[in-house]
């Protein structure tokens, strides 16, 4: 994703143009992995050198409450970045902490029409998103 793209982005959600925001953004995008907080200040530290690690978590901080990112919890507790906030399934690997996006229409379906047939009481649902634990093979 550009630079115009990601300006875009920021000015969509209201939030202020800067070049400290498109690096973090542009990296999250950019490294494609989940990435943690440490995993996106490494990658931006080559091209800006200066950007305390106080700005990198506010500047995450307000992606999370503008919805551009999403935030993921591992299961031994480390907290990684989404760059897609809308609505996927992650696969996470126990043994190397990798996550993926898993999209599948079928079982968002299956589960949908379970739940509006179920229903739980006092409860609405707004969103699913499951989880998955196991290991690749790869």
């Amino acid at each position: 994703m550009y630079a115009k793209e990601i300006a875009y982005k920021l000015s969509e959600k209201g939030l202020r143009v800067t070049p400290q925001r498109i690096a973090i953004l542009g990296a999250i995008i950019k490294l494609n992995n989940h990435p943690t907080a440490e995993n996106i200040i490494e990658y931006i530290k080559k091209n800006h050198p200066n950007i305390s690690i106080g700005t990198v978590y506010k500047v995450l901080d307000s992606f999370v409450e503008n919805n551009l990112i999403k935030k993921v919890k591992t299961e031994s507790g480390i907290m990684r970045y989404d760059p897609l906030p809308s609505g996927h399934h992650h696969l996470y690997c126990e043994e190397t902490d990798r996550i993926e996006d898993y999209e599948d229409e079928k079982l968002d379906a299956l589960i949908t029409d379970y739940f509006n047939k179920k229903g739980i009481k006092n409860f609405d649902i707004q969103n699913i998103q499951l989880h998955i634990t196991g290991t690749f093979k790869d």
